[in-house]
């Protein structure tokens, strides 16, 4: 079958397609996350739905520049759940619609705060720098610390009054980025090998990259729980509600770092690490205002 048959020319289809081929599961867990945060930070309700809309744009973009990029690559493997690769779509339809939701996402995040637009703009090309050569090389961590580290900024600098996020919060962001990378391309290994791309994870090797990814998580659910507690001088303790989004957090990666010791890779680790973030965020909700730098 040609790669570039397309079988479904309608409106709806296409769309349906170019859903397919932005990784929508992290398109839609990322988005999710910065709504929350949105509202835990206090955001008026149209800067919420303003601060969705453009992350979702931004998301989409960084997912659809993955599979037009990675299109040859994939049609190599014999990917038949990537649309390009499997016929179902131009490669140039992807590429398109890659460059207007960046651009949808660059508008609609400097319409929220210069701050914001400059902040995200920055995240977006990263995650493109990843998909364009760094994934095949030593830093291909690096736009995902990057990306994820602004994301909270991102956020509060959507705000009335602007503020960058507490240090805690950006480390936290930093941190998440390390197992979302990590577990996301472990089942695909093998693929990557044969096609020449070697990222940091293929250098660590499985189970060292696996359990690095579990143990970085259980570091960002410390951050959370403790860092307002050291931003406040340790006039309290955590909440109650902190420690138990680190005892969940804990839990998780003590089940993941033993499925990454006794099974074959799979989709459960990334999975895994979706259902933390969203503990890790809720911790973060639970915050609230010390998620802003000028909180004290």
């Amino acid at each position: 079958m040609s790669p570039n048959r397309r079988h479904d020319v309608s409106v709806l289809g296409r769309a349906k397609l170019l859903a397919l081929s932005s990784h929508p599961g992290p398109t839609v867990a990322v988005t999710t996350l910065s709504v929350i945060l949105g509202i835990a930070v206090g955001l008026d309700a149209w800067r919420v739905v303003l601060v969705g809309l453009a992350i979702l744009a931004g998301q989409l973009s960084i997912g659809l520049s993955n599979d037009w990029i990675d299109a040859r690559r994939d049609t190599a493997v014999g990917r038949t759940d990537k649309p390009i690769a499997s016929g179902a779509i131009a490669a140039s339809t992807v590429r398109n619609a890659a460059f207007v939701t960046a651009a949808v996402a660059v508008v609609l995040s400097f319409a929220l705060s210069v701050g914001a637009g400059l902040a995200h703009t920055i995240l977006i090309a990263s995650g493109w720098a990843y998909n364009a050569g760094l994934k095949r090389t030593a830093f291909s961590l690096v736009p995902f610390l990057v990306s994820f580290g602004l994301l909270p900024s991102v956020v509060t600098l959507a705000a009335a009054e602007p503020s960058a996020a507490a240090w805690w919060a950006t480390a936290t962001g930093a941190v998440l980025g390390i197992p979302i990378h990590f577990t996301n391309v472990l089942p695909d290994l093998d693929d990557d090998a044969r096609t020449g791309v070697s990222g940091l994870p293929h250098r660590l090797g499985r189970r060292a990259t696996g359990t690095i990814a579990f143990v970085a998580l259980v570091v960002g659910a410390a951050l959370v729980m403790l860092g307002p507690v050291i931003d406040a001088g340790f006039a309290t303790g955590p909440s109650v509600l902190a420690v138990a989004g680190f005892a969940i957090v804990t839990a998780i990666a003590v089940i993941g770092i033993v499925l990454v010791l006794t099974r074959p890779p799979s989709r459960l680790l990334f999975q895994l690490i979706i259902v933390s973030a969203l503990v890790l965020v809720a911790q973060l909700a639970v915050s609230g205002g010390t998620i802003l730098a000028t909180a004290r």
